[in-house]
């Protein structure tokens, strides 16, 4: 077996190639037996507005009949794994889907059944839907606070020339990038993107840039209370940074030192994270787990945790004083374990040909290049416990949280109380 240093030495190069319109190509070459072919769109519920949410969803349902990721806040990925001698299929396949999206009346009308069937099933979703109301409140009054999905209201009456509209925008090569990894030629590649996605405009109708509005955070709350439910949902976060700020690495660590933890998990109270043991000891949870969204100059950094109804107040506390100890005592132990752990889940991004696709296609759209994962290594080495109870002083320490809460919710203290706990009376 190839040894950690082995394998950040071994892996191929990714290649990269901007075609006459704008369009990027990217690819890393294995000999795998299969290769992976998506492409890229810098779109999303970021760019519309409280009339249009849900219209790059829509089109995704209306054009992405081959297996697709959900489209996010700022990219919206479209992806095909194939056998080698398929990929110029793949590639036809990709830009027509790019070039002559389908919207049809009759088409539009039977996908918007579909999406309304989804929306139904989403609010099932408990945990998802205490995320969309965190983000609802502390991004309010901006597009953030949009859902990928949209609204019901706004599905039901969506019409073709907003989806047409949609995709005139948004749809060009600039705002591209077509990507593959596996047993695939770069040359090839290339040829292929020039033969299918040479149609692919390089600016929108009269020269229209979309703008990126920016999304101020506001620290807030919001609470659906509803004892009919068994089990309360609660989400708590702060402003992070964008996705291209070094402070993310230090972030990451701070969530891997808390931990996740779900009551599947064995180990007892013999978890690696003090959270993790403290819960499992006192029955404060059924699982939590930290997050650190990232979006191109904002975040959310925050956990969110699901348990009983009388546990909500003591979970609360000693979350955000995990919270506390990282920003004034985390030690240079835990942080060693913490990177050690993100060295895992980083090399676990090589896990076939798709994961490796989707994080060359990501890369090039929020970073403008791949950042190989010697780059990355050589970060998260860098860190230290200082800089962790730097950076999370500068986000955490004092700051005001976003708080979003579903269920049995009677025993969450006030927001001013909450608010209390992200900071301590220390002489």
């Amino acid at each position: 077996a190839a040894t950690y240093a082995q394998t950040l030495q071994n892996i191929p190069e990714t290649q990269v190639t901007t075609l006459e319109n704008g369009l990027r190509v990217a690819s890393e070459e294995s000999n795998q037996p299969t290769c992976t072919v998506g492409v890229w769109i810098e779109a999303g519920s970021r760019y519309e507005d409280a009339k249009t949410n849900g219209a790059g969803f829509f089109v995704e349902h209306l054009a992405f009949k081959v297996r697709s990721w959900a489209t996010s806040a700022h990219s919206c990925p479209i992806y095909s794994v194939h056998a080698l001698h398929c990929i110029y299929i793949s590639v036809e396949l990709l830009g027509d889907l790019v070039q002559n999206c389908a919207l049809e009346d009759s088409q539009i009308e039977k996908e918007r059944g579909v999406i309304l069937q989804e929306l139904k099933e989403m609010d099932g979703n408990l945990a998802d839907v205490t995320l969309d109301y965190l983000h609802a409140t502390a991004y309010q009054g901006t597009a953030l606070a949009h859902t990928v999905e949209g609204t019901t209201e706004n599905i039901k009456h969506l019409t073709r020339a907003d989806l047409a509209s949609y995709v005139d925008t948004h749809f060009k090569a600039p705002r591209m990038v077509l990507a593959a990894a596996g047993g695939i030629s770069h040359r090839e590649l290339v040829d292929a993107a020039k033969q299918h996605f040479a149609g692919v405009p390089f600016t929108s109708k009269e020269d229209v840039v979309p703008a990126l509005p920016h999304c101020r955070f506001t620290g807030s709350e919001i609470r659906a209370r509803d004892d009919g439910l068994p089990l309360a949902h609660i989400a708590l976060a702060v402003e992070g940074p964008g996705w291209a700020d070094p402070d993310n690495v230090v972030l990451n660590v701070a969530n891997a030192i808390i931990g996740r933890y779900d009551r599947t998990f064995g180990g007892g109270k013999n978890q690696s994270s003090r959270l993790a043991a403290l819960a499992v000891e006192h029955n404060l949870c059924h699982s939590f787990e930290p997050f650190n969204t990232s979006y191109s100059d904002t975040g959310l950094f925050g956990f969110h945790f699901v348990c009983d109804p009388l546990s909500v107040d003591d979970m609360m506390f000693l979350a955000q004083g995990e919270w506390m100890r990282l920003c004034t005592s985390a030690t240079e132990s835990e942080v060693t374990r913490a990177k050690n752990y993100l060295r895992n889940a980083m090399v676990a991004q090589l896990d076939g040909t798709t994961r490796v696709c989707e994080n060359i296609g990501s890369h090039l759209l929020h970073y403008g290049r791949r950042i190989p994962l010697e780059e990355w290594d050589a970060r998260i080495s860098a860190v230290d416990a200082r800089m962790v109870r730097d950076v999370c002083s500068k986000y955490i320490y004092d700051k005001c949280p976003a708080v979003a809460a579903v269920g049995p919710i009677e025993q969450l203290l006030d927001y001013n109380r909450i608010r209390s706990g992200m900071f301590w009376v220390r002489l």
